[in-house]
């Protein structure tokens, strides 16, 4: 037997609440933040990076407050290679019980004319910056950006001076998405064997997925060498994402004979984080995704049914229980009572305070009322559901009713409370969700535009309950909302109503500054 406290540990760098953040529409409130890097402490994440201090008051604050709060894990901030963001960047995480700072700058051509720096200059500044980071914390990375395609003789160079300046950590980037597995393998290769001082720090890798081959290139980077990979949950991030942290941590698990790596994530917390990420995103995981997709552990031809159920590894490579899924079957329905929707809900890791359990219990019932049969996924997106009206929402859905149909014109009649007080207002439109939403705007007028709307069937049937995503923006600022109803045009008008009330409490903050990013995306990793 293969004794794995042997084998060599992969760092796992988590950028989440980074680069995940920066997918357009993804941005998050100050204590979801905080909620997600609790989550990602407790699963045994080795480096979170938090957030880009120097980009917003409010990405600052929250970095700061997480580096207050982690108990395990190394907490890392992202600065541009200038001293004034690597302080900012310092000022940060210095209370954290282990700070690191991660510095930039592109190396590739492309981006070396963007500062218009020649060789020579760049690494000057590279030293420079690399330096002054060093004398701040004793823990710095740094990455020379789109490295993939940056000359190899030149790659070499800076990243030998940024050994030499005091990096302890060096990230090899593949910003574009551009490598294949094999190229990702060589590059990391070609520099352990050519950088003097290479074995004695740890190189990393940042693997984008524009080619779908992020988690492929990472796995092949640690074959060759690399001793961290960074990575998001669900692979959230900018364009296709990044390398997904359920998929090369499982990989690694299933596949223990070929990648002899361990790391020292508990695995059985990934899909209650992967749910959690989904909802305060906005971005809803697609069902076909690997190792948390919705269907990932379902079997529909009657080949594969049978094999299952005479033995469940001829068609499953891991099982449901290693993410966090329960193998146990606790059939829901109009009869369940409160103690068998709380261990259901405990068993898809939930564990609900009274008050929010009472809630969910309510809702539950009058599904169960409205659906044959109540599934797993259903009872998550009661929970999840953001749409359901809390006393201190600004707005709350009072009433709905809508006409539609290939007759005359589609109409709502809507009953918004507004500080408590009831409005009531009818409404026309090209549908009864555009009618429903032109009702929601003639209550409560705003400059808002409407991003994104998508409807998600959570379970198979005419019965199912539709989750609904709402995306707005108004001056700069990104609200999400979610709701979920086996009435479409009521999740929809809920949805709508959250992403309102979340964009009210933003607007509470002040300046859009104040909650979002002001620096050039462009020049991050």
């Amino acid at each position: 037997m293969t004794d794995k406290s042997a084998q060599p540990r992969v760092i796992i760098f988590d950028t989440t609440l980074r680069d995940g953040e920066q997918s357009p529409g993804a941005t998050m409130t100050h204590s979801e933040k905080l909620e997600i890097a609790t989550l990602l402490d407790e699963m045994g994440v080795d480096v979170i990076e938090a957030g880009f201090p120097i980009a917003s008051e409010g990405d600052f604050a929250a970095v700061s407050e997480i580096a207050r709060l982690a108990k395990t894990s190394t907490i890392c901030g992202l600065a541009r290679a200038n001293f004034k963001d690597i302080d900012r960047c310092w000022e940060a995480v210095k209370h954290a019980r282990s700070p690191r700072i991660h510095t930039f700058i592109g190396t590739s051509p492309l981006h070396r004319a963007i500062p218009n720096l020649d060789m020579d200059q760049m690494a000057e500044r590279i030293h420079d910056t690399v330096s002054h980071a060093r004398n701040l914390c004793d823990n710095v990375q740094w990455s020379p950006m789109d490295a993939t395609r940056t000359e190899h003789d030149y790659l070499c160079r800076v990243v030998e001076i940024a050994i030499k300046a005091g990096a302890t950590t060096i990230n090899i980037p593949d910003t574009v998405g551009y490598t294949a597995p094999r190229e990702s393998a060589d590059l990391i290769r070609m520099l352990l064997e050519r950088v003097p001082g290479a074995d004695s720090i740890i190189f990393a890798t940042h693997c984008h997925n524009d080619l779908g081959m992020a988690t492929a290139n990472s796995l092949a980077a640690v074959e060759a060498g690399a001793r961290q990979i960074e990575c998001t949950i669900n692979g959230l991030g900018e364009r296709a994402g990044n390398t997904a942290l359920e998929e090369v941590v499982m990989a690694m698990r299933v596949r223990n004979d070929i990648m002899p790596f361990q790391t020292r994530i508990d695995t059985t917390k990934i899909m209650n984080l992967s749910r959690k990420v989904a909802t305060v995103s906005g971005f809803p995981v697609q069902f076909n995704k690997a190792i948390v997709g919705k269907n990932a552990f379902l079997h529909e031809s009657g080949i594969h049914q049978d094999g299952v159920l005479k033995n469940v590894e001829t068609f499953e490579i891991m099982r449901p229980e290693d993410i966090g899924l329960t193998a146990k079957n606790i059939a829901m329905g109009k009869h369940s009572g409160r103690a068998a929707l709380r261990a259901k809900l405990k068993e898809l890791g939930y564990d609900l305070a009274d008050n929010q359990l009472n809630d969910v219990f309510v809702r539950f019932k009058a599904l169960a009322d409205r659906k044959k049969e109540v599934y797993d996924d259903d009872l998550v997106a009661l929970v999840q559901d953001q749409g359901t009206s809390e006393a201190h929402d600004t707005l709350q859905v009072k009433r709905l009713r809508v006409v539609c149909g290939t007759d005359g014109p589609r109409e709502a009649e809507l009953t918004l409370s507004i500080d408590g007080v009831d409005h009531t207002t009818d409404a026309t439109g090209d549908g009864p969700v555009d009618a429903a939403f032109n009702a929601v705007d003639m209550l409560y007028p705003h400059q808002a535009r409407l991003q994104l709307y998508q409807v998600h069937a959570v379970t198979e049937g005419t019965d199912a309950q539709a989750t609904v995503s709402v995306r707005i923006e108004e001056d700069g600022r990104i609200a999400t909302g979610q709701s979920a109803d086996t009435d479409t045009v009521v999740a929809s008008v809920k949805a709508y109503v959250n992403a309102l009330n979340r964009l009210i409490e933003r607007r509470k903050k002040g300046n859009p500054g104040d909650d979002l990013k002001s620096v050039n995306y462009r020049d991050a990793s």
